[in-house]
């Protein structure tokens, strides 16, 4: 496990999408046409690499999630470039960002620091699923990997195709840690199997689940679940 707080330089960052980025993922322009709602300040520096660009959470969607947790210390468990983090930094108490790729920790460094919260988080390099047995906090937020894109082709997703673990196993995993746990995840999710998750708890957990929206368009369920309210 490795922590880092320093920024350094870049080996590879993404400002917007090339010819070359373009032909290899099509869809990648569909995101930078929506920059400003990924980022408010994304003119200011901020920068992705091509998973960024369809995985991290709208700004407007993590400030909401983010003030479900004021004042709490929050992990986020995979981290990404920092579009969570960056929120949880201005009104938790304190934030452990975690994300196993290196170059992604460098960008969120960057990012936060573009948002001047850089100095608010802790960042871990390492793996979510080895590192949680030495975790504590009060609120545990999963935004894992949905799949890439593709997910909303199908009519219903489902729990195991969340990765690198299905959600099951994640959320159990997560438990170990704090009951108070956030997931955010496709509009097309299973709504049954977070029920699931929450009466199978011991003792049976409370579930809340919320439809974020931006410019009028789903673009994922936030699912809050607590033994009281988090």
């Amino acid at each position: 496990m490795a922590k880092k707080r320093k920024r350094s330089r870049l080996e590879k960052v993404i400002n917007s999408p090339t010819e070359e980025e373009q032909s290899r993922s099509p869809n990648l322009t569909k995101y930078w046409l929506q920059r400003y709602d990924l980022f408010s300040l994304y003119d200011e520096g901020i920068k992705m690499d091509e998973e960024g660009w369809y995985s991290v959470t709208p700004e407007e969607i993590a400030v909401k999630q983010a003030e479900r947790c004021r004042g709490k210390v929050v992990i986020d468990c995979f981290s990404g470039v920092g579009g969570n983090t960056i929120q949880f930094a201005k009104v938790c108490a304190s934030v452990i960002a975690i994300e196993i790729d290196p170059v992604k920790v460098e960008m969120a460094i960057n990012n936060a620091t573009v948002y001047g919260v850089d100095d608010r988080v802790d960042y871990v390099i390492g793996d979510f699923i080895q590192l949680s047995h030495s975790l504590k906090g009060d609120v545990l937020f999963l935004s894992p990997p949905w799949g890439g894109p593709m997910y909303n082709r199908v009519e219903s997703y489902t729990l195991d195709m969340l990765r690198p673990k299905d959600g099951y196993e994640l959320f159990q995993i997560a438990q170990t840690i704090t009951p108070n746990i956030i997931m955010f995840l496709p509009r097309n999710v299973d709504l049954a199997q977070l029920e699931e998750l929450a009466w199978l708890s011991s003792p049976p957990l409370t579930l809340e689940v919320e439809e974020n929206c931006v410019g009028g368009r789903i673009k994922g369920i936030t699912a809050y679940f607590s033994c009281s309210a988090v």
